[in-house]
């Protein structure tokens, strides 16, 4: 912690970070120039918070599943009743790319809004070359017009579509020879994911995804061990993935896989929590093991409707057992790693991205204590400051025209 400390930003970059009066001093000599703001907070300056796993593009919550979950249902017979990510896919086929892009600006919006600056937004709810590319084709649009930075990530294997049910060598050929090259020719993500996992995708099945990922120039994330131990771990270490998500079934050789390689593992607690589950991902015996470890949110319909990284960064506390400390890196620098972007965002230091965020707080520990308030009063993306709403977000289906 700094105290009276300031920052000082030029042409969208930290140029130097110290205290207010020495930093005052170092640079009286240099007259400002044109437009130079001076801004003076109060609370705490954070990094620009940056979530590592989002699936920000869909259409309409999953209302059903909730209450069926609720009822004691398991996600086996959600899916057979038509619910799960099939219910997602059906929506999001059905809709135009404008309705996507309406929808999502908003939920981008309120991720912003409690200081989530850099964002990760994977397709997946399309499950067909057409669907998958109107996804990918709304987070270009929206890269280019929204404060948030956005990094693309593909995720055609997020489940087998029905019409490929009994012929899943076919789709993981399409996924291979059409869908991935096609997007990485298209430039419309820099990475690509696969829901590892026993009844998706499996480990056989997610190296020859992830391979014709990686020739055609495409870096590697994994939805790994997300209810039981099945290898995703260790697969995503093999391949030196960026990241490997969810983990709240991994092995003890996928933890010592994680702790021996570059692999960020990204820990998504809120999820299990509206899941209903009793357990989350081992995440002291991944630190302790020397693993880097991230936050995020997961956003989306179906098992994580949050915006708030704090939340997480709360619950990463509380259900995970991480200190303070632990979850702020998780929802800064870490992150940023998960994303390949560790040396340009995640950090109050000269050179980064100017992505700052203001907490109304006295203690920098209460960021991640209030669970549900967003403390957050001010966020700068690449040294410019955002326009917050000054009403709640509307998340569902009510469009502005």
């Amino acid at each position: 912690m700094l105290r009276n400390g300031a920052v000082l930003v030029e042409g969208g970059r930290i140029r130097a970070v110290g205290p207010y009066a020495a930093l005052r001093d170092d640079h009286a000599g240099a007259a400002p120039g044109a437009g130079a703001v001076v801004e003076e907070v109060r609370g705490v300056v954070f990094p620009g918070f940056i979530d590592c796993h989002t699936h920000a593009v869909f259409g309409a919550p999953r209302l059903e599943d909730h209450e069926r979950r609720a009822l004691g249902e398991d996600y086996k017979t959600i899916a057979a009743r038509g619910g799960g990510i099939l219910q997602s896919v059906r929506d999001v086929r059905a809709r135009s790319e404008r309705e996507l892009v309406d929808l999502t600006r908003a939920r981008l919006r309120a991720l912003l809004a409690h200081g989530t600056t850099t964002i990760e937004v994977k397709s997946g709810y399309g499950l067909d070359p057409a669907a998958e590319l109107k996804q990918l084709r709304v987070v270009r649009e929206l890269a280019s017009t929204e404060r948030a930075a956005l990094v693309p990530t593909f995720l055609g294997a997020h489940e087998v579509p029905p019409e490929f049910r009994d012929r899943r060598a076919d789709y993981v050929r399409l996924l291979c020879d059409d869908m991935i090259p096609t997007v990485a020719r298209e430039q419309l993500a820099v990475a690509c994911d696969v829901f590892c996992e026993p009844g998706v995708f499996d480990v056989a099945e997610a190296r020859v995804i992830l391979t014709a990922a990686r020739r055609h120039g495409l870096a590697v994330k994994l939805h790994a061990d997300e209810l039981e131990g099945s290898g995703g771990a260790e697969l995503a270490a093999s391949l030196e993935a960026l990241s490997a998500d969810h983990l709240a079934g991994i092995s003890e050789s996928g933890i010592r896989a994680l702790a021996a390689s570059n692999t960020v593992a990204v820990l998504l607690p809120a999820t299990m929590v509206f899941l209903g589950k009793r357990h989350q991902a081992p995440a002291r015996r991944l630190v302790e093991a020397g693993a880097a470890v991230a936050l995020a949110t997961d956003f989306n319909p179906g098992s994580s409707p949050t915006v708030s990284l704090p939340l997480v960064m709360a619950l990463g506390v509380s259900q995970l057992g991480l200190r303070h400390s632990e979850a702020v890196t998780a929802v800064t620098v870490n992150a940023a790693a998960a994303l390949g972007l560790a040396a340009d965002r995640g950090q109050l230091a000269p050179g980064f991205r100017a992505d700052l965020v203001t907490c109304d707080v006295s203690d920098w520990r209460e960021v991640a204590y209030w669970m549900g308030e967003n403390l957050v009063t001010a966020v700068w993306t690449g040294g410019s400051a955002c326009p917050l709403p000054k009403a709640p977000v509307s998340l569902g289906l009510h469009v502005e025209a």
